[in-house]
């Protein structure tokens, strides 16, 4: 989604963009994915990706594995899953 380099190793993940900006994943044992807006199961973190279209930035998102949430509560800004069911929004300014 970020175009950023990504790195895989068996307990960690790092995306990271050319101009140094880096987002590190650490592998959870027994993982079991949030659920929001509930904090039944808190999230762990959350990112707010802002883009110039929402709706291609939507339909990018769909395309590469995301899913919108039912419960959308703002009108700029969109929240989504990722595969893993973590949540972040699309977002314009």
């Amino acid at each position: 989604m970020l175009d950023w380099k990504v790195d895989v190793s068996s307990d960690w993940a790092e995306v990271r963009a050319e101009y140094g900006q880096c987002i590190s994943f650490q592998q959870v044992a027994g993982y079991r994915p949030p659920v929001w807006p509930t904090q039944e199961l808190p999230q762990q973190m959350h990112l707010d990706v802002i883009v110039d279209d929402l709706d291609a930035a939507e339909a990018a998102v769909l395309d590469l594995g995301a899913t919108k949430h039912p419960h959308q509560p703002g009108t700029s800004f969109r929240v989504f899953l990722d595969p893993a069911g973590h949540p972040f929004c699309l977002c314009v300014n």
